[in-house]
């Protein structure tokens, strides 16, 4: 049995989404955070060396990282869905892309943002221009083409997922002037698979879709 160890209120409900649009079977556990520190239960620590979430488990494997749990479950137990362009869909190139962008730049700016917020300092100005740089090019990105991995939905976009929606609950930053992103939001808050994912991974905590 495939085990989603899912902290709440983490990156780790792409994995629950990513499960639910392929409709397979898997077992949820849910983690609350440390109310003091905020960081994972020492129950789900002692999964994974890094101590952070996502995690799965299948029997004697223990994989984490986002992008190679996803890679992991699509290969396992959907290989060829639609999810993943082929490489000789015209979407192919755009679908890695921003599937790899999720991590590599929109979450690193994010986290870079966290840091800096943290010891109450301000955004170096490079930073600053990096992280709006970024929220341009997504807006531009959906004037292009209803989903980040093109015309269809794909994988790209739940990666994408947990820094436009949830992440953005905490840090107040508004969408406002982004209609592109907007209508997208709305189109992604309407699929079965996501309500799903997030009544069974977020409980009482209403999705961020604006």
């Amino acid at each position: 049995m495939l085990i989603v160890h899912h902290l709440r209120i983490s990156q780790s409900e792409r994995i629950v989404w990513l499960c639910e649009e392929l409709g397979i079977e898997y077992d949820l556990k849910l983690y609350n955070r440390d109310p003091e520190t905020r960081l994972a239960p020492p129950e789900l620590k002692a999964l994974h060396p890094m101590e952070i979430a996502p995690v799965i488990t299948v029997g004697d494997l223990v994989l984490g990282e986002s992008g190679a749990i996803m890679d992991y479950i699509v290969g396992k137990y959907a290989p060829g869905t639609d999810l993943v362009p082929a490489a000789d869909n015209p979407d192919f190139a755009r679908h890695l892309y921003w599937y790899h962008f999720a991590n590599a730049t929109l979450m690193t700016n994010g986290m870079m943002s966290i840091a800096v917020n943290a010891v109450g300092a301000e955004m170096p100005p490079p930073l600053a221009k990096r992280v709006s740089n970024a929220w341009a090019h997504i807006e531009a990105a959906l004037g292009e083409a209803d989903y980040f991995g093109g015309a269809n939905f794909t994988a790209a976009d739940i990666m994408l997922g947990f820094s436009l929606t949830t992440a953005r609950a905490f840090n107040d930053m508004s969408i406002e002037g982004m209609p592109n992103l907007q209508a997208y939001l709305k189109r992604i808050g309407a699929r079965p698979a996501y309500q799903a994912a997030m009544a069974k991974a977020e409980p009482g905590f209403p999705p961020k879709l604006d």
